[in-house]
This record gives structure tokens, C-alpha cells and sequence, in this order.
């Protein structure tokens, strides 16, 4: 873990700004934040717009002079100054005078595994800017693993998949720390970029941003598997006339599209069970993976993963919040500490 638990009791406050979505857990008030980390200004004056789901839905949808801006990319903070801004507007005026009130004010973070000193950086001073006087890091697949209630802190081990907007973590967790890990910069957006370029190359069709995901629940159920639905009609735009369109798409072509990014998730986690030692392989067998982050919910990922690896695959009860969760339950003080204690000479 980055920073102990003691450490992270004492924290006000938790963040966890993804690519996709913005989540703030506020200790005693609970997760407070669940908004996309999206935000709408006025090029002209400068102004905001809106942030969260109604930006979001301004998306694509704009006159010139109204820009739609993320400032979270690839998991890295890239615009301090808009993040920080769209935070202030989610939290409230009435939660952001609680957290003033607080005599040294501590906030708590997830940050990437591997994050390179920059993104590190960019995280603290956002979180300094709300009026943070110190700020702890915590790594995304230690908060995840509490989170979705994955006992850590045993000698036993405990593997997990974050499958975020931006990219997708695995590790192999024990006694309270990453044995071996793996980020792949392979997520969700893939995903919908792969379906976007099939559509546009096989059916000449632009598909508007808003409909990617409800493509991917035509495949719910059986999802990514052969025994999915035979077709299912798309609506787009033309783009050789640009007028509205409707296709047939066949989805057996969609499910081989969106394998293809899908194949560097089964490489990442090839190279961690290659990587981990063989007592603590042999655990997971039994235990399987557990899949967390939104991209978690694509249909038929996870029996993707189990026909790959031959290992058992479960779906956290509530996927996209279990980092959140995780980090919100160590400021509540909810996770107790292994201690190992030396051994008298």
C-alpha cells in the first residue's frame, strides 16, 4: 500500500478521478460524487457551463464557441485547472463549506498502478487547489480489492481486474501489497473505438457518441459468445451522402472487433500469472479473478476471460464504485492493519 492506514484515518476526503467518472467519498457522509468527469465552458468568456451527466449529454451536440472538455486522460490529470474547477462544481457549495471547516484539511486519492512522477504530481496539486493540506495516495488496485471485499491482508493470494475507461490493471495481491501487476492502456474506450472504426469501415456509418454503449447491451446476455443475438439495427450517419441511417449489423463481426483490443488484457494477464510464484498461482486456481471499473460490465467479458485462462471469473457486486469504496472504507477505519510482529532473538 502506498501510504498506511493510519495514515489514510485521518483523511477528510477521497477522490477518485477517472477518465470516465468523477467519485468523492466524504468521511461520515459516504460516497457524495458519481458524476462523468466531463466539462462544458464558454470559449468566449471563459465561463462554465455545466459538468457531470449534462455536460456529458452536450457532447457532440455544442454551437462553436461551447467546448466539451475532459480533463482526465489515460488516467492522468491533463488539464489541473479545468479539474479542479469541475470538482469544486460537483462537490456543492454546501459540502465544500463542511470540508473548509476542517482545521487541517487531508484528502485521500487513487492514483494508477505504476504512475509516473507527473500524473502523481498533477493528482496532488488538483487536490491541493480544493483546499487540501496534505494529500495521500493510494494505489487503484489496493482501494479496488478492499473495495470489492478481497481479503488482502491475508497470506493468501488475491487477483483482480480493474477494467477502466483509459486502461485495465491486474495484480496479484498479498499480505496487504502488490506481488506482480500489469497496466495495459487498453479500456473501455477501445472498446468503443474498435466498434466505431468497424461501423465505418464495414457499413460506411458514423455512429454518434451516444450510441456505442447501447450497441454493446445488444449483446447482453450471452454477449461476446457465439450464441449471442444474430443482428441488431443501428442508427447513424451516412458517410458519403451525411443523411440519417439505419443498418443491419451483423454482430458476430461486432464480437470479432471488439476481441481484437480485448487480446492485450489476455496477454497482461498471461504476464502476471508467468510473473507470480507458483504457491500463490496455485491459490488462484481455486479463487479465480475478481473483475472490477466499469468496463467490468461489457457483456460476456468475463466468460471471455474464463474460456482463456481456466480459472473461475466473478463480477463485483457493484463494479464502477469499488475503488471509492475501498479508499472510503480505510478513512472509516473499517480495515484493520496485519500486524507482523519481529520475532524475539
Amino acid at each position: 500500500m502506498t501510504v498506511s492506514l493510519e495514515q489514510l484515518r485521518r483523511c477528510h476526503f477521497a477522490v477518485d478521478l477517472g477518465a470516465a467518472r468523477t467519485r468523492v467519498y466524504v468521511r461520515g457522509m459516504g460516497l457524495v460524487v458519481d458524476q462523468p468527469s466531463v466539462a462544458a465552458m464558454n470559449t468566449r468568456t471563459g465561463a462554465l457551463i455545466a459538468v457531470g451527466d449534462f455536460a456529458e449529454r452536450m457532447t457532440g451536440r455544442t454551437p462553436d464557441y461551447i467546448r466539451v472538455v475532459r480533463p482526465v486522460s489515460g488516467g492522468t490529470i491533463v488539464d489541473i485547472e479545468m479539474a479542479q474547477r469541475m470538482l469544486r462544481q460537483l462537490l456543492g457549495d454546501k459540502i465544500r463549506r463542511s470540508l473548509r471547516r476542517k482545521p487541517r484539511l487531508r484528502a485521500a486519492a487513487c492514483t494508477p498502478h505504476d504512475a509516473d512522477p507527473l500524473a502523481q504530481r498533477a493528482t496532488i496539486e488538483t487536490l491541493v487547489g480544493l483546499g487540501a493540506r496534505r494529500v495521500e495516495l493510494v494505489d487503484t488496485l489496493i482501494a479496488a480489492a478492499v473495495g470489492c471485499g478481497l481479503p488482502v491482508e491475508r497470506p493468501e493470494a488475491s487477483m483482480i481486474l480493474v477494467c477502466g475507461a483509459a486502461a485495465t490493471q491486474v495484480a496479484v495481491l498479498s499480505l496487504g501489497s502488490i506481488v506482480c501487476a500489469e497496466r495495459m492502456p487498453v479500456g473501455g474506450e477501445a472498446v468503443d473505438h474498435a466498434i466505431v472504426q468497424h461501423l465505418r469501415h464495414e457499413h460506411e456509418l458514423m455512429l454518434p457518441n451516444q450510441a456505442v454503449r447501447p450497441l454493446q447491451l445488444a449483446l447482453d446476455g450471452t454477449g461476446l459468445t457465439p450464441e449471442g443475438p444474430a443482428s441488431t439495427e443501428i442508427h447513424g450517419r451516412d458517410v458519403v451522402t451525411g443523411l440519417a441511417r439505419s443498418v443491419r449489423v451483423d454482430t458476430a463481426a461486432v464480437r470479432d472487433a471488439i476481441q481484437t483490443p480485448l487480446m492485450s488484457v489476455l496477454d497482461g494477464i498471461g504476464k502476471v500469472l508467468r510473473d507470480c510464484p507458483p504457491d500463490l498461482v496455485a491459490d488462484l486456481a481455486d479463487r479465480g479473478i475478481v473483475m472490477v471499473g466499469g468496463s467490468a460490465l461489457l457483456p460476456g467479458f468475463d466468460q471471455l476471460l474464463r474460456e482463456a485462462t481456466g480459472m473461475p471469473v466473478h463480477i463485483a457486486e457493484r463494479p464502477d464504485v469499488c475503488a471509492v469504496q475501498g479508499i472510503g472504507a480505510m478513512l472509516e477505519g473499517r480495515i484493520e492493519p496485519l500486524v507482523l510482529d519481529p520475532l524475539a532473538a
